[in-house]
């Protein structure tokens, strides 16, 4: 029987974390933009937060394997506190070099919390549901990634209305003040032992991996790196440059789209019944889903190319790519899971969102450098192209 307790306190402290996490992305990419930061300078800002999630999965979860996942989930959440409070003494008589710095080192501070807080959590879901139901897991994993994303998204929104209303630094004081009270809600309540092996496995074969785990992993990393190198920095410096929309409107439009991207991971196990039957997602879905991921952002880009109106390419055809991204990505948060034992979730999880980590690495890089040098229509071709890459290496995943 699923443990509904633990699920509800696990999923209640990954809410709280996320909301902060896109409300942060969203002040400093604002704020920075506002201060006359060219679209490479912002990506840089962000690169230190994808590489230490880099670093974080592949250690964070032999960690959590050993010590277990409540100590790396709040020590996730300690982590981003500090970040938000810190982040609120910029002060702007500082250099531009010293402050580029500084974001950088608290934006990689809250990589780190990230990606344990996201680790802790999606492991901690093998653990709660019963090995036998295949079907319970795809619905749980898909509510817990749904509802992640559908809060970053008003996490965007929250930022962009916040740095509107009280201004960069108090705005992050607010935020940070939030996280405690749930920090302080749900410690003492989760049991310590969640998550450990019972048998512990050595720091050597953390890089050791079945060749499922070794191709999904690969996938992740293309699929993700496609929805970055358009999302994080391209899109919101093309609306608000090209499309003159303030920061409540870009903040509004990107938060409406996550969430719409949420409900759908959420929803995904109803969405593919009548494909799946009494199924469940196999290779075969998820090769499928990149494949016409990739065909549909290709017609996005002869869109914009052929100049047609903004909103019939970039507003709705994007929004077509969040519903196929939000399938395929539910899919592949169930196959991690359904690749690897309970006892090992938190290493081979850990692993997985490693590879989520460099392509988000990736795709944060070439968004700022692909926007500088082709504008929106560069990064939609770099995206088509990582993409099918992805759906090639999913053909190779079992069927």
């Amino acid at each position: 029987m699923t443990d509904i307790k633990n699920y509800c306190l696990v999923t209640a402290a990954y809410w709280g974390f996320t909301l902060t996490d896109g409300a942060l992305r969203m002040l400093v990419l604002l704020h920075f933009y506002e201060l006359g930061y060219s679209a490479v300078q912002i990506a840089f800002l962000f690169l230190l937060y994808e590489f230490c999630g880099i670093v974080t999965n592949l250690f964070g979860g032999w960690i959590g394997s050993h010590m277990g996942l409540k100590v790396t989930l709040f020590a996730g959440l300690i982590l981003q506190v500090v970040a938000l409070f810190a982040l609120g003494l910029l002060n702007q008589s500082w250099s531009s070099l010293f402050s580029v710095c500084y974001v950088m080192g608290l934006q990689a501070l809250s990589g780190i919390a990230k990606d344990l807080t996201k680790m802790s959590s999606k492991s901690a879901i093998k653990v709660l549901v019963p090995e036998e139901a295949d079907s319970a897991l795809f619905k749980w994993v898909a509510v817990l990634t749904g509802s992640k994303n559908a809060l970053k998204g008003a996490g965007f929104f929250l930022g962009g209305l916040l740095l509107t209303l009280f201004g960069f630094r108090y705005s992050l004081w607010l935020l940070a003040a939030g996280l405690a009270l749930v920090l302080m809600a749900t410690l003492f309540s989760l049991p310590r032992e969640i998550g450990m092996a019972k048998k512990k496995t050595k720091f050597s074969t953390i890089l050791s991996k079945s060749r499922d785990i070794n191709l999904l992993s690969a996938a992740r990393l293309f699929l993700f790196g496609s929805r970055d190198i358009w999302f994080v920095v391209g899109l919101p410096v093309f609306l608000s440059s090209s499309l003159g929309w303030n920061h409540t409107q870009v903040g509004g439009f990107l938060a409406f789209w996550v969430i719409g991207y949420g409900g759908v991971q959420a929803l995904t196990p109803k969405l593919l019944k009548n494909i799946l039957g009494a199924g469940t997602p196999s290779g075969g879905t998820a090769s499928a889903g990149a494949f016409a991921l990739a065909g549909l952002t290709t017609l996005i880009a002869f869109g914009v190319a052929a100049e047609l109106s903004p909103w019939l390419t970039v507003v709705t055809g994007l929004a077509l790519f969040g519903l196929i991204f939000a399938i395929n990505s539910s899919v592949h948060s169930y196959l991690i899971l359904a690749y690897t034992e309970a006892d090992q979730a938190a290493l081979n999880v850990g692993f997985y969102y490693m590879a989520n980590a460099t392509g988000r690495l990736a795709g944060t890089l070439l968004s700022g450098v692909v926007f500088q040098l082709a504008g929106l229509i560069g990064c939609l071709w770099a995206s088509a192209g990582f993409v099918l890459i992805a759906a090639g290496i999913s053909l190779l995943l079992k069927r």
